[in-house]
């Protein structure tokens, strides 16, 4: 008889495991909470207007395309990957404007008119940010990066770059303040300061620059739509809108899932692509007593949207980040509409605002804060001045992603602080519970789609070693 697991959650990880298992023979069953698979990799409609829910750009098609391959899909056959010209920009309420183009070149030139000399100092910074992220790209594979395995890999020397922070790396370009800042953008977003973060988010000017950055036609929510579809055909057992909500253990090795329902399905295998933090500390029914310390990791809120409709030219960038003057945190405006032009619909088209939120404030705020933080970016003039007409379709505070997504206290995961890389994350193979595997983004070093599609395929592969 064919082995069995159990998979709890159908986001990209819980996908990429059962069908990865699935292929190998086990016999899989996937209980996901929502009615639909995707997480927050999924997507929303809102009166006829797809959106994504989270993701909103993919900034590493290889490791998209080694997932796939793993999976035996090939990302060409399911996916029509748009590439993203005109990928963003930063303005600072001083009127410093950066943008970034997948043009290094047309980028680097933009830089050299407004602050001369920097435009060759950026190519030779993403010159050496490509180079130490081509050589480390293989840590990315596996699921417990050594030492050892650095050096066999030839990355070894680059060992001191993963013990730097982003801010000692980015000192080193010797590029103008807002050009810095424009890069560190993405730890805005993360809720977390360059001082803070890894050193490995240097490399986002590189993947754009040499890889490129795309967009699924159709959205973030095709690749989910492609697993599950692929995962049916494999014979995965999906069973939507239905909650796990406790592990069973017994002599530390699982034994069963409960299901809000009280049905307790044994099991001997579990994978849980639900958050690394819920599955400890709220799905086991008796967390070991070493897992205290998960409760201490700082956590990042979803942050605040808006889902628009809204008319007026598109104008590029994809995205356009405004940055307040001596502010950690940033606003986002999204049109999809600038890379696909089948997202606009009888002369209007989706756009969506949003902005992060420091966690804490968020939780001592409540709803109503949480709500009036969002009414006042609405409210602000820079994101409007393109369109002629805006509609609010639907708002969402951290509060509703937590309630509507299943999130660990309203979080979306511990914070990828360059302490939390470094010291391993959270282990695909639970070392604390027998049969217990976990996936997702605090598994592996990112929050982007692909890399939750590796972490889903590396805790499948623990299990299959295991099972051997």
């Amino acid at each position: 008889m064919n082995p069995s697991a159990i998979v709890i959650g159908a986001g990209v990880g819980g996908l990429a495991a059962a069908l990865r298992l699935a292929r190998a023979g086990w016999n899989i069953q996937v209980f996901e909470a929502r009615a639909e698979p995707g997480g927050l990799a999924g997507g929303v409609t809102h009166e006829g207007f797809s959106f994504d829910a989270g993701p909103y750009i993919l900034l590493d098609r290889p490791a998209l395309e080694w997932s796939f391959e793993r999976l035996g899909l090939d990302v060409s056959s399911h996916l029509a990957l748009l590439p993203v010209d005109d990928i963003y920009q930063v303005q600072s309420a001083d009127g410093a404007c950066v943008r970034f183009y997948s043009n290094l070149e047309k980028t680097a030139a933009a830089f050299d008119d407004r602050w001369p000399g920097s435009g060759r100092r950026y190519q030779k910074f993403v010159t050496r940010m490509e180079g130490i992220a081509r050589a480390l790209r293989p840590m990315l594979q596996v699921s417990r990066p050594t030492a050892l395995g650095l050096i066999r890999s030839g990355g070894g020397r680059h060992a001191p770059f993963l013990l730097r922070s982003l801010a000692s790396v980015l000192d080193e370009a010797d590029l103008p303040a807002p050009i810095i800042e424009a890069i560190a953008i993405w730890t805005h977003v993360a809720g977390q300061t360059k001082s803070e973060a890894p050193s490995p988010l240097a490399f986002v000017p590189a993947l754009m620059h040499s890889i490129g950055a795309n967009y699924p036609e159709g959205g973030i929510r095709r690749i989910p739509q492609v697993l599950e579809r692929a995962g049916k055909a494999a014979g995965v057992r999906f069973q939507y809108s239905v909650k796990v909500t406790r592990i069973r253990c017994e002599n530390r090795r699982v034994t069963a899932v409960e299901t809000t329902s009280g049905e307790q399905i044994p099991a001997s295998v579990v994978i849980s692509n639900s958050a690394a933090l819920d599955t400890y500390l709220q799905l086991l029914e008796a967390p070991p007593a070493k897992l205290a310390g998960l409760q201490k990791l700082p956590l990042q809120t979803p942050g605040v949207s808006a889902y628009l409709a809204v008319q007026g030219q598109a104008s590029p960038p994809y995205l356009q980040f405004r940055l307040e003057q001596r502010s950690e945190r940033c606003r986002l405006l999204i049109q999809p509409q600038a890379v696909d032009s089948r997202a606009s619909a009888n002369g209007w088209a989706p756009a969506r605002l949003l902005a992060p939120m420091d966690y804490e404030h968020a939780e001592r705020v409540g709803a109503s804060g949480q709500l009036a933080y969002l009414d006042g970016l609405l409210a602000e003039d820079w994101w409007r001045k393109n369109f002629s007409a805006v509609r609010v379709l639907a708002k969402r505070i951290p509060e509703q992603w937590g309630s509507e997504y299943n999130l660990y206290k309203s979080s979306m995961n511990p914070v990828m602080t360059g302490r939390f890389m470094r010291q391993g994350r959270v282990a695909h193979r639970s070392p604390y519970v027998g049969g217990l595997y976990l996936a997702g983004s605090s598994t592996h070093p990112g929050q982007w789609v692909s890399f939750c599609m590796i972490s889903g395929i590396l805790a499948a592969d623990c299990v299959i070693e295991d099972a051997n």
